[in-house]
């Protein structure tokens, strides 16, 4: 297999195949952090799509500096969402089965796994906009903390300390809601 750096160079000369491969290994992962992050489905595809659009028009401007194209795609797609935040001055919410992928498995169990989505998407509502982000960034996004760092803009340490914050913020939310149901 390929290494993301040779077939970057390879697209940024034109090459279709590594554009099309480029957009198979991270259409996923790009898709999944924005609809934890706009809560909709097709707005989700079509700012996904927007995402390849935007990062395959300026491929040649990619440099590599330390982050990877991956850290790159995300950082047009976290400037995607926060701008269509700004047009509509509200975030919508959704439950997380969006971005979770269900198995075949017994029909109680899916009850029950719907129903656990569903608690934690209501606690991660009491997080930070910033929070969210690092949520989202590192679980639906699969980014390790230094890519997290780069697409935020923000050192490690700091997002560490959210991502810390938020998972303690969840766990209260999610014990407050036992002892009360």
């Amino acid at each position: 297999m390929q290494n993301e750096q040779e077939i970057v160079q390879r697209a940024q000369k034109g090459d279709r195949d590594a554009l099309a491969r480029l957009y198979e290994l991270n259409f996923d992962k790009i898709y999944r952090y924005i609809i934890a992050r706009v809560y909709d489905r097709q707005e989700a595809e079509d700012m996904t799509q927007q995402v390849f659009v935007k990062a395959f028009e300026s491929i040649t401007a990619f440099r590599w500096r330390g982050t990877p194209f991956t850290a790159w795609l995300f950082r047009i797609a976290r400037n995607l969402i926060i701008d269509n935040v700004r047009k509509k001055k509200k975030i919508n919410t959704v439950s997380l089965e969006e971005v979770v992928l269900t198995s075949n498995s017994d029909p109680q169990r899916e009850v029950e796994n719907k129903f656990d989505i569903e608690r934690v998407n209501r606690a991660t509502k009491k997080l930070t906009d910033a929070q969210r982000e690092v949520i989202s960034l590192r679980f639906a996004g699969g980014l390790a903390i230094t890519e997290v760092a780069k697409v935020m803009g923000k050192s490690q340490g700091a997002v560490k300390a959210l991502q810390h914050s938020a998972i303690v913020a969840l766990r209260k939310v999610l014990l407050a809601g036992e002892s009360n149901g």
